[in-house]
């Protein structure tokens, strides 16, 4: 058996380095390849290292068994792929060999060099390197063009960023190729060209050296700047405990001292963090549970001076050009568990946070102001996009891109969408659009709730529906065919904005495909659901679907016509190639009906269970009187219908019980 994923045919990966991170990189790749009968070889020259490492690889696999993220069955196969050797001869075969060894550049360098004469011209070469360039640690090895940086972060099996770092005489295809594939398995991959500490790194030591700095003149001890560190920043731990946690003092001793002579003078190594990693001696930092109390003046100060250092940092990175500003913020939110700095420049104000950085690098002298922080106070804040675009051939390829809460839509993503949509409609070299989702579950999980929780009043929920229905119908009636790639689970908006496309694909063997499960938060489509489902697949197979909030596998889905078929092979490759094939006429597809349906019709009788009578009157209203009217007096209905929820308070308690106990606890509906 084998991973194959384009041209990559993956039997056996190595891992060397058995420490605090390999093991985990080596449990990532395990957990996502053992079904295709991967072998992953984890490799140290020390017994006592490995037999630590498949100790804790082992606890985390059974301990994923105890809370039912793993099957046995599926346990027993990780741990069956998981080989712990001391004998370097195991490498030999393997297809990627990832290196998670010292952070010493002759030790990296004699691992590749020996590790190159054992692979053949194919193997891919990464290193977990946290702040080394490429070009220094794969300097003597022949074959340059597949090898780069691969930063992992911890937890490395569960964090889902990668840094990939390509030198100089990186294979650019080799890039592209890795990013599809750390996608494939689950990661969410950045490039950053080569410098010393990468993207993410600089910024989490920068804010690790602010906050011993503080120590060191007194401002607070460790437990209350980490305190005043969470809630300036939203981390999801203070940076003192970050340290102890990942035993970083000594890598971010070495970082910070080479950062000072590599990337710019203000990185430098305080003294009481030399002394910590010399005498080993981990933080004093609040243990679980242990409540923190600043004085509001303490915490004035310390919010000030981490906030000027977070946002000079982040700034600082994208002003020297090594990565993109949308790939920076969503992996800083992702890679750091910390507020994304440049949205969070965007919501206190630009003028804030460039006050914020003025003041901090007029007092750290040695930080210089970062330029591109002149040009967003002047444009009014920082210009990001959950999107991203790309020509494939003669089609537009858009992906929504919001890993962290698996591609939600909100009115901003759906704008952007509209906007790219717009910027190439006279483009004659593009004859079609394909719109998919980011990662391998979700192509969109759904409206953003915080959003519909946020909805006061009926016409605030009528206008919202509104403007979502406004883009959507926007989709529908765009002047060149535009195809959905269903790359994993639609719920709700994304089913919704699926159906607006001309022409819908799906992964094959999907056993949730599509979703409409408003109705289990108490209220309704609102952006298109009641009126396209119906005039797809049928009012009562979409009443159905609508009223009960029932899963649809891939398969159903290409049953009814919700899709016109399931795909094996390379989804994009596909969606792009149907495009093609209704640009040319090959393939001809019927529109959605913009009239009436049906003349007559009333809902079966339905068993509801938990679910609102109040909100299933509404829907049957929307559905049922909606497939009388055309399309364009059918969606103002449910709009209507949509605002109508808000007055009932079914819905404050679906939202409510979302909010508080998850999308699997029912809510207890009272039917008003």
């Amino acid at each position: 058996m084998a991973y194959n994923f384009k041209n990559l045919n993956i039997t056996k990966i190595s891992v060397i380095g058995a420490g605090q991170i390999g093991p985990d990189i080596a449990l990532h790749f395990a957990k996502s390849l053992s079904p295709f009968g991967v072998m992953v070889n984890i490799i140290d020259i020390s017994p006592q290292a490995l037999e630590k490492a498949e100790a804790k690889a082992h606890k985390k696999i059974n301990k994923g068994l105890e809370t039912g993220a793993f099957k046995p069955e599926q346990a027993e196969k990780i741990k069956k792929a998981l080989v712990f050797s001391a004998d370097y001869e195991n490498v030999r075969g393997s297809q990627l060999v990832i290196e998670a060894a010292t952070e010493d550049e002759n030790i990296k360098d004699k691992i590749f060099r020996q590790v190159e004469q054992m692979t053949d011209d194919s193997c891919i070469y990464l290193s977990n390197s946290s702040h080394m360039q490429p070009e220094v640690i794969f300097r003597n090895i022949k074959n340059k063009s597949r090898a780069l940086v691969a930063h992992y972060f911890f937890p490395a099996e569960i964090n889902p960023v990668v840094e990939l770092v390509p030198g100089k005489d990186t294979d650019a295809n080799q890039v592209k190729l890795l990013q599809a594939f750390y996608e494939a398995i689950g990661k969410v991959p950045i490039v950053v060209k080569s410098s010393y500490g990468y993207a993410i790194d600089p910024i989490f030591e920068g804010i690790c050296q602010t906050a011993i700095m503080c120590l060191e003149k007194g401002w607070g001890n460790e437990k209350e700047i980490d305190a005043a560190a969470v809630k300036a920043l939203g981390l999801g731990v203070g940076p003192f405990t970050a340290l102890n946690l990942t035993g970083g003092n000594p890598i971010t001793a070495h970082g910070l001292d080479e950062m000072n002579k590599l990337v710019m003078p203000w990185f430098h190594t305080p003294k009481i963090l030399h002394e910590k990693n010399t005498k080993k001696e981990a933080w004093n930092t609040a243990q679980r549970g242990e409540k923190v109390e600043l004085s509001p003046e303490k915490e004035e100060k310390l919010v000030k001076e981490f906030q000027g250092a977070f946002f000079a940092l982040a700034s600082y990175i994208y002003d020297i050009g090594i990565v993109d500003i949308n790939d920076l913020n969503m992996a800083c939110e992702m890679s750091l568990v910390i507020k994304s700095p440049f949205t969070f420049m965007n919501k206190i104000g630009i003028n804030k946070a460039y006050d914020l950085v003025k003041s901090f690098c007029t007092v750290h002298s040695s930080f210089p102001f970062p330029k591109v922080l002149h040009n967003a106070k002047i444009e009014g804040g920082w210009k990001l996009r959950d999107i991203v675009t790309a020509k494939r051939d003669d089609v537009f390829v858009i992906t929504i891109r919001r890993p962290k809460v698996l591609n939600a839509l909100n009115l901003e993503v759906l704008e952007q969408i509209k906007n790219a949509m717009e910027s190439v409609k006279n483009d004659n070299s593009v004859k079609a659009i394909v719109i998919t989702g980011f990662g391998t579950k979700a192509f969109v999980s759904g409206a953003d709730l915080n959003m519909l929780a946020s909805l006061k009043t009926p016409e605030e929920g009528y206008n919202n529906s509104h403007t979502f229905q406004s883009v959507l119908n926007y989709v529908e009636s765009y002047s060149k065919p535009v195809v959905c790639a269903m790359n994993g689970f639609a719920f709700g908006g994304g089913n919704e904005l699926a159906m607006s496309c001309t022409s819908r694909i799906c992964k094959k063997g999907l056993s949730v495909l599509a979703c409409q499960p408003e109705v289990n938060l108490g209220f309704i489509p609102g952006a298109g659901g009641t009126q396209r489902l119906p005039r797809i697949v049928g009012v009562e197979k979409a009443a159905d679907i609508l009223r009960t909030a029932r899963n649809v596998s891939s398969k159903e889905a290409a049953e009814i016509g919700l899709v016109y078929k399931e795909v094996e092979g390379d989804l994009i490759d596909e969606a792009v190639k149907l495009a093609n094939q209704i640009v040319s006429g090959e393939v001809k597809l019927s529109n959605v009906s913009k009239d009436g349906i049906a003349k007559n019709g009333n809902p079966k009788p339905l068993e509801l269970g938990h679910l609102s009578k109040k909100i299933d009157d509404i829907l049957v209203k929307a559905i049922y009187e909606g497939s009388r009217l055309n399309l364009h007096e059918g969606l103002e209905l449910e709009s209507r219908m949509f605002g109508e929820c808000l007055l009932t308070e079914d819905m404050k308690i679906g939202l409510n019980n979302f909010k508080e106990n998850g999308p699997k606890a029912k809510a207890n509906f009272i039917h008003k």
